[in-house]
């Protein structure tokens, strides 16, 4: 192959690779609202105990052993728990549960997943979440349920 011919493909490859980190980069941690039919995350669904799940919200992450980002989230949900009335944080291991992660369609660790008091999943969150965003989303649930 010629030498420059190899460097235009070279420069192409790092071109749509840098592409594609920077558009995964932009939506890792923003909240998305799934258009289609909602699903359900209620606590047999997960092999919960009801008890875990709180009376207005719950906010359920999937992790695993080895996700370097899940303490981190794990210290921001729980924080945000506490300090909301009925609201609650579910920590699902899914070192120990992978048919969870098939059945939810988790691709990344964390993913949150904002419940309402129903088991409806009203939002997900791929990636690192941002604290923003999760007490706005989850402001919003519990406006309706206490509407």
């Amino acid at each position: 192959m010629d030498p420059v011919a190899a460097l235009i493909v070279l420069a192409a490859i790092v071109l749509v690779g840098t592409t594609v980190g920077v558009v995964l980069r932009h939506r890792d941690g923003h909240v998305r609202h799934r258009a289609r039919e909602r699903e359900h995350a209620t606590a047999t669904a997960l092999g919960r105990d009801a008890s875990e799940f709180g009376s207005d919200a719950t906010l359920v992450q999937f992790s695993t052993e080895f996700c370097t980002r899940c303490p981190q989230t794990r210290r921001v949900l729980g924080g945000i728990a506490q300090q909301r009335e009925g609201v609650t944080h579910v920590d699902v291991d899914l070192t120990h549960r992978p048919d969870l992660a098939k059945r939810f369609h988790v691709l990344q660790t964390p993913t949150t997943l904002l419940v309402d008091a129903a088991g409806t999943v009203r939002a997900r969150i791929a990636g690192a979440p941002r604290r923003d965003e999760v007490i706005r989303e989850l402001d919003t649930i519990l406006e309706t349920a206490h509407a």
